[in-house]
């Protein structure tokens, strides 16, 4: 049995890809149809592993390797005992190279192919998709589109082979048309399209297969962006001393809340104090304290103009600028006032609105914006910024420097040099209000305590998409910040 071994969770782009699987042949030897066969072993034992009872599968094959893949699945299910029913887009004749041979090799063994035609996934278990795989870069129209429709609408489980047909490797949009999986296997590197824009909603289930290449062939080929793992978690937040005490462990200050928000301030205070900062205080208009009562670990101070702020600025270690701030003239003597500082910031919501009109750089800080705050700090569109959100983020960073988390479906955490980092957790129970300010407060708990705040951005993401994960075991739908805040101390000490 051919085992898989550790290797780091790169990202890649098509090119990027194909410079894996090139490497691959011609550096460490391993022939294309080794690889290829290697791919439909993968793919049907994830098939296989999802649904057990599958005694069928309809395999459709496009024009390329990605359709090579395809017929070394139907020969292999053929080998098991699997019914395979397997139809071409294309005339499989003109196949070339590896895809030819598999085509060929499935034919010797008794293997039958048929052209498409609408009945043709009738009676299946399991619908393979096998048609159009990295190299696809035109729109999916006319006749094949009428197929991925009639795939998508046939009411069958489908498993997309590397990834779902019509959707871009890149930049996750759907070309037209995707054909909408359960399970998509991917191999050799996992692909930045299935990350980001669609990709999510097409992928279905992500499972990645390495396909047995040797380790150092990812030393040679960089990524485009790494997947946040638990590795930035326990190196930002490692056991704690016996003799630790709250001093030891970073003061928060909350700076937000204008009258009728307190509870942004709030959530973004608790969700510090979650994450193990010592000291959290929550700063707010005089009019919103009212909105901090029941929760007496936090300590409280009612801001009515900056002077009153200085103490508690002094005191803080790390200052989370924004949850509820609004866009008054309050508002904007406080962000002033935070922004003349040396201390690290943290900066969403409104804070972000009233930079995008007074642009400017800085180390010392995390950005947290989502899509429509990245459009007005970039002076673009929503759509824009989801078009090219791997751009967006660069472009902010550019722009504003220290650290970028642009949030979202696929958070990014963007820093100065290397590759950054995509997050691949959360769920869409965390679209609702507050859970921006939630982000907030952990991002700046974690800074607090390791006193990095790119680290802390990392780890911070990822611990609040797993927050996310574990609060909507019981669904998504009707899912709170708060709910979030309640799992973030399982989070922060894993066993």
């Amino acid at each position: 049995m051919r085992l898989m071994h550790s290797i780091p969770a790169g990202v890649y782009t098509a090119a990027q890809v194909r410079e894996l699987d090139r490497c691959a042949i011609e550096r460490y030897d391993i022939p294309g149809y080794e690889l290829m066969t290697r791919a439909g072993h993968a793919a049907l034992n994830a098939l296989r592993r999802t649904w057990p009872d599958t005694r069928s599968l309809c395999i459709v094959c496009g024009p390329g390797n990605n359709g090579g893949d395809g017929f070394v699945i139907a020969r292999l299910a053929r080998a098991q005992g699997l019914r395979a029913h397997v139809v071409s887009l294309t005339d499989p004749v003109k196949l070339a190279g590896d895809a030819r041979r598999a085509f060929d090799d499935f034919t010797t063994t008794g293997g039958q192919c048929e052209y498409w035609h609408p009945d043709a996934a009738h009676g299946a278990d399991v619908i393979v998709d096998a048609v159009f795989g990295t190299g696809l870069g035109r729109a999916v129209e006319g006749r094949i589109a009428e197929i991925f429709g009639t795939i998508n609408a046939a009411g069958r489980p489908i498993v997309a082979v590397d990834i779902p047909s019509g959707l871009h490797a890149d930049t996750g949009h759907e070309l037209g048309i995707a054909i909408r999986a359960e399970l998509t296997v991917t191999f050799i590197g996992r692909k930045m399209g299935c990350y980001v824009g669609a990709g999510p909603d097409v992928v279905g289930r992500l499972v990645f297969d390495d396909l047995g290449v040797p380790a150092a062939l990812y030393r040679d080929v960089p990524c485009a962006r790494l997947l946040l793992d638990e590795s930035a978690l326990t190196t930002a937040l490692p056991p704690r001393a016996r003799t630790a005490h709250k001093g030891r462990h970073g003061h928060v200050l909350v700076v937000g809340g204008a009258a009728g928000m307190g509870g942004a301030a709030r959530l973004a205070g608790e969700a510090a104090l979650r994450v193990g900062a010592g000291l959290v205080t929550t700063a707010v208009h005089p009019h919103s304290l009212g909105a901090l009562a029941g929760r007496p670990e936090l300590m409280t101070a009612a801001i009515g103009t900056f002077t009153e702020l200085e103490g508690a600025l002094e005191r803080a270690s790390v200052v989370a600028l924004g949850p509820g701030l609004g866009q008054s003239p309050w508002s904007m003597e406080m962000l002033a006032g935070v922004l003349a500082c040396d201390k690290p910031l943290v900066v969403d919501a409104d804070a972000l609105n009233l930079l995008a009109l007074d642009p400017r750089s800085r180390d010392a800080w995390v950005l947290t914006p989502h899509p429509g705050e990245a459009a007005r700090l970039l002076g673009t569109t929503t759509q824009a910024v989801q078009a090219d959100r791997l751009g967006a983020a660069i472009q902010l960073q550019t722009r504003y420097g220290g650290t970028v988390v642009l949030k979202g479906a696929g958070s990014i955490v963007q820093v100065p040099a290397g590759p950054g980092w995509i997050c691949d957790r959360g769920n869409p129970g965390m679209a609702s209000a507050g859970m921006g300010d939630v982000l907030t407060g952990v991002i700046a708990g974690i800074a607090a305590q390791c006193g990095d705040l790119a680290l802390a951005a990392r780890a911070g993401v990822l611990v609040h998409a797993m927050a996310g994960d574990r609060a909507a075991a019981a669904g998504q739908r009707g899912l709170t910040a708060g709910d979030v805040i309640g799992e973030l101390r399982a989070c922060v000490n894993p066993r």
